[in-house]
């Protein structure tokens, strides 16, 4: 659970540096220093044209320095990475497509509502907001993983003709007279049923998976109004460590579920490849 929070923050910041360096501000502290240079402008006897690059630097390193540590800057470049990584463009399921759209714009309000805010007010929601990218980024592979399982020829194909597949060989069973054929129909049917028990589990847990995104988005919800309720009197530091540790534990369960879907999904993509 540490990993994933560590990892989304970097690439939120990777993502805030990308912003404030790509911009047009940016750009035209670079070009201008450049020209300045390339002009040998000289606005002082003892100025140099090498001081314009050193200027250009400098300037630079300041507006990149301001923009970082700038809270409303930073909140709209974490939510742009966001949008752009797990975008709902990327899920076919449009049920779960909808569920993640809702979920980014709770995420783009709990930011806003933590701009409305100063001092260990803004902290600790910003410290919830950044628990709850960790939580998108699990309901973004979720609705991936009902993706695959929608979309994967081979394990449609299976639970189509499976049952079919199983008949046939308990029919065949009951004629077969040799003694080896039998043995190998037996061993063969045991394969079978035991394929078409880890389908049944697999479409339990998209089923669960199903589920789970709308509880998963109420909670949300409830995260996102909490927040709003609260004032600086009650939102303490152990009320939001308390409001942390249950979008930790919904992330968590998410994880358990995305595991129960690939542990089978391979399972079966495996077996039928035999």
């Amino acid at each position: 659970m540490a990993k994933i929070s560590e990892d989304v923050r970097q690439r939120a910041w990777q993502a805030i540096l990308n912003k404030a360096f790509f911009s047009v501000e940016s750009a035209v502290i670079i070009a201008l220093s450049i020209i300045l240079f390339g002009l040998g402008y000289q606005p002082f006897d003892w100025w140099q044209p090498a001081f314009w690059l050193i200027f250009g630097v400098l300037a630079e390193g300041l507006y990149l320095g301001v923009t970082l540590t700038d809270p409303k800057a930073a909140s709209h470049a974490v939510d742009d990475m966001l949008t752009d990584r797990y975008s709902p463009k990327d899920i076919q399921n449009a049920s779960a497509r909808e569920r993640l759209k809702r979920a980014l714009e709770y995420r783009r309000l709990i930011g806003e509502s933590a701009r409305q805010h100063s001092g260990s007010m803004r902290h600790n929601i910003e410290s919830t907001a950044s628990e709850v990218n960790a939580w998108i980024e699990q309901i973004y592979t979720l609705a991936k993983r009902m993706d695959a399982f929608e979309e994967n020829e081979i394990i449609n194909r299976d639970r189509r003709m499976g049952p079919q597949e199983l008949k046939a060989m308990r029919r065949r069973l009951q004629i077969e007279t040799d003694e080896s054929v039998r043995a190998e129909l037996e061993d063969a049917i045991q394969t079978k049923e035991a394929q078409l028990a880890n389908l049944r589990g697999l479409e339990n847990n998209i089923k669960r998976a199903d589920i789970q995104l709308d509880h998963t988005l109420s909670a949300l919800g409830t995260v996102y109004a909490q927040v709003q309720l609260i004032d600086s009197k009650d939102m303490d530091s152990a009320r939001a460590q308390r409001l942390q540790e249950n979008i930790q534990e919904e992330v968590l369960s998410l994880q358990d579920t995305i595991a129960a879907i690939d542990e089978v999904q391979n399972y079966n993509t495996a077996g039928s490849r035999r």
